[in-house]
């Protein structure tokens, strides 16, 4: 007579086959259609570029004046400084003590590969960075976790409001996509709103989500998180838009921004490189050259993503530096 345990073991062996199943289903399904996003944007921005008029793109690099120039760099900057107070943010919720004057500089590199390098980047350089700090893994995936989630959530706020309020400036063609925009605006609002009500009521501050355990914030820092990660995304915005010299309204470059982001992530390019320029020429033909759009592009990632890089660079090499001597100092001692 077998026992219960015998019994329900043929069970328990067939639900785990089944999980591992429906796993890798959801696994191949993921890179079917990464795979055909991939295709699609390769497709579109062969149709985007391939009658850029290249003397104009020069043309108007060649016409930004100094001050404009200094003015998108300001911005940039004061973006990236934004960008990289998300570890002083996430200080308060992984309860660290590293000071402010450590935080800051390994941040900025983090946040810069992160730009350049996808979320794979910034992650594997904080992990590195962090580490030889002092912390464990533990508090650097609090970490981690702290910023992808106050940056999305600004994300969720701004594209919400713009979206659903129709403020972006589309192609004629577009009144369907219009409207679908509104209903996902509409959408991601009730999400913000959601997690500020989760934060501000829930009695239960922990939650576990696909095995992983997920801590509440609380109101105050929710808020935090939704003011820097929307003044950094409207930065960035405004960064093109100085760049198009306000030739297109600053709510539609930014949506354009926005959208561009999203299918920067869905097909995994580092830097989004060819997805934003797709993206910005085909929303914006309507209104403008692509060679003006083009031009504006080169200019955005030349301050935002190359000049900041090169400076991040220099500064992980110090940390590098720094911290081989301190392995000397004590290895000697």
């Amino acid at each position: 007579m077998p026992t219960v345990d015998a019994e329900r073991k043929p069970d328990s062996t067939n639900e785990m086959k089944g999980q591992k199943t429906h796993s890798q289903k959801w696994v191949w399904g993921k890179r079917i259609l990464t795979a055909g996003f991939f295709v699609l944007v390769a497709t579109l921005l062969f149709i985007a570029i391939k009658n850029i008029d290249w003397q104009e793109v020069k043309q108007v690099l060649m016409k930004y004046e100094l001050k404009t120039l200094l003015l998108a760099g300001a911005v940039a900057a004061t973006s990236l400084m934004i960008f990289s107070s998300y570890d002083l943010l996430a200080r308060q919720f992984a309860k660290h003590k590293l000071p402010t004057q450590q935080v800051l500089p390994l941040a900025f590199v983090s946040c810069v590969f992160t730009l350049n390098l996808a979320w794979i980047g910034g992650m594997a350089s904080r992990f590195r960075l962090y580490s030889r700090l002092g912390l464990d893994t533990a508090t650097i995936t609090k970490i981690v976790s702290a910023n992808v989630i106050t940056n999305w959530f600004g994300y969720i706020i701004l594209a919400g409001i713009i979206f659903s309020a129709g403020l972006l400036d589309l192609p004629d063609n577009w009144e369907i996509g219009t409207t679908a925009l509104q209903i996902i605006g509409v959408v991601l609002l009730l999400i913000a709103s959601a997690y500020f009500l989760a934060c501000r009521f829930s009695k239960r501050r922990e939650f576990h989500i696909f095995k992983h355990s997920v801590n509440l914030p609380s109101f105050k820092f929710a808020l935090m998180q939704a003011g820097l990660a929307s003044v950094n995304w409207s930065l960035m915005g405004l960064i093109l838009y100085i760049l198009l010299l306000g030739k297109i309204s600053y709510p539609t470059v930014l949506g354009i921004l926005l959208i561009s982001s999203i299918a920067g992530v869905i097909t995994h390019i580092p830097a989004g490189i060819g997805v934003i320029e797709t993206v910005f020429i085909t929303m914006l033909q309507h209104q403008l050259s692509k060679g003006t759009v083009l031009a504006a592009l080169i200019g955005y990632r030349a301050v935002y993503f190359l000049i900041p890089l090169a400076l991040a660079a220099v500064i992980y090499v110090v940390f590098e530096l720094t911290a081989k001597k301190s392995q000397l100092v004590t290895k000697e001692a």
